[in-house]
Formats: structure tokens, C-alpha cells, sequence
């Protein structure tokens, strides 16, 4: 598998790139946004770790016009650690959220996890089937989902959240349960992370996310697809 590391700071990049090799990723790097979206228009990638401030176009300018493109997992690197930002990141379109100075161990084992989540979205291992409930269905032949008829677009973490509780209808999910099901580790402050996935899940699937049809709150405990 290859990996784009993109980031102005030479050394950061190269540092990552030293620990990606050790694993047996190919590594790719790009040094600003511009760089990053060509490097993925003319290269086989799989994951893309982006630094959030960069020059001539920034991460997140960047990972927008991935997404226009390709739908692989994108990690953010930023050295700011308010809430805002990972917030901002989340909403945009990104997998995941990484502070600067980070340990490049925490680093590889989010890039494995990513790269674990978006392989098994293809693989043939998960067992095929159609989940419907109202107009909303999921169908995980094809990995597709769709309201009423109409294509929806998710990014692999919203679509594993999505499948996870529609395959378990009427189920009420707790914010760690879900964490832990979707991202394979042990929940710790994983509140905001859920929290915007999933009001990015609603904006996509419900006709007011306001007053959602599907993916319904139960407050205080956790999250559920409604049985319609």
C-alpha cells in the first residue's frame, strides 16, 4: 500500500516517511496542497497523512479536492489543539485528527487502523447484504447507500458508523461502543469525534437533520437507526 505524506516541513515528513517504510508502506510525499492533489491524480494511493498549514494551498483546501476525486482515507496533521479545529477537520471530511508534536507510534497505529477499516470496505470477507429501514438503504454488496432512491455519498468512517447501526436497528449504541466498533481501539475522549461524524452522517441522510427520520439521539446514553 502507498501512502502520501504531505507537509511544508521537510524533516516532519521525512520522519513520518522513515516509520511508514519500516512497516513495508510505499511512501509518496508532497510539500504543499497543490502538490498533494496531483500526487493523487497521477499516483495509486491509498491514505493521505496532510498537514493543515501549508503554503500555496492549505490541507484542508487540499483534502477537499481529494474528495472530489477519490474517497480514500485522509489523517490531519495540525499543530493546533483546540477542539475548533479537529471539529472543522471532522465536519470537512476528514478519517481522523492527529496534534502536533504527535508519537509517530500513535501516528502508524492510526495508519493502520484507517488502512484496516478502508481494505475491509472492499473486501468480499464481510458478509454481503441489503439493510433497509423507510427509505434509507444500505447495501453492503456494493457499498452503497442510498434515500429514496438517491446515491449518498459517505466517506469510509461515516459509512462503517452507518452500517454498524443500521445493521443492529432499534440497538442504542453508546458513544464509546461506537468508537470502539468503528475505529477498532479503546474509546478515550472520543465524544467529539462521534459527535461530528455523526452530524455529518444526518446532513447526508435525513431531510432535516434538525429533526432526524433515522439516526436518532436517545439522550444521555448513546445513538440508533429507528426500525420504520
Amino acid at each position: 500500500m502507498t501512502i502520501l505524506i504531505c507537509d511544508d516541513d521537510r524533516e516532519i515528513a521525512e520522519a513520518i516517511a522513515i516509520y511508514l517504510r519500516s512497516e513495508g508502506y510505499g511512501v509518496l510525499k508532497a510539500f504543499d496542497g497543490k502538490q498533494a492533489v496531483e500526487a493523487i491524480r497521477n499516483s495509486d494511493i491509498q491514505l493521505v497523512i496532510m498537514d493543515i498549514m501549508m503554503p500555496e494551498m492549505d490541507g484542508i483546501a487540499a483534502m477537499l479536492r481529494i474528495r472530489e476525486e477519490k474517497n480514500i482515507p485522509v489523517i490531519l496533521l495540525s499543530a493546533k489543539s483546540e477542539d475548533t479545529d479537529k471539529i472543522a477537520g471532522l465536519t470537512l471530511g476528514a478519517d481522523d485528527y492527529v496534534t502536533k508534536p504527535f508519537n509517530p507510534l500513535e501516528l502508524l497505529a492510526r495508519v493502520k487502523s484507517q488502512l484496516r477499516r478502508y481494505t475491509e470496505l472492499g473486501s468480499a470477507e464481510i458478509r454481503a447484504g441489503i439493510y433497509r429501514t423507510g427509505g434509507l438503504t444500505v447495501d453492503d454488496r456494493q457499498k452503497s447507500v442510498t434515500v429514496d432512491g438517491e446515491d449518498v455519498k459517505l466517506t469510509p468512517v461515516q459509512y462503517k458508523i452507518l452500517l454498524l447501526l443500521i445493521r443492529n436497528k432499534g440497538r442504542v449504541f453508546s458513544i464509546d461502543e461506537i468508537y470502539e466498533s468503528v475505529w477498532n481501539e479503546m474509546a478515550y475522549n472520543s465524544d467529539n469525534t462521534v459527535a461530528v461524524h455523526i452530524r455529518n452522517i444526518r446532513e447526508k441522510i435525513e431531510i432535516n437533520p434538525k429533526e432526524p427520520k433515522y439516526l436518532k439521539v436517545v439522550w444521555g446514553i448513546g445513538y440508533k437507526i429507528d426500525k420504520i
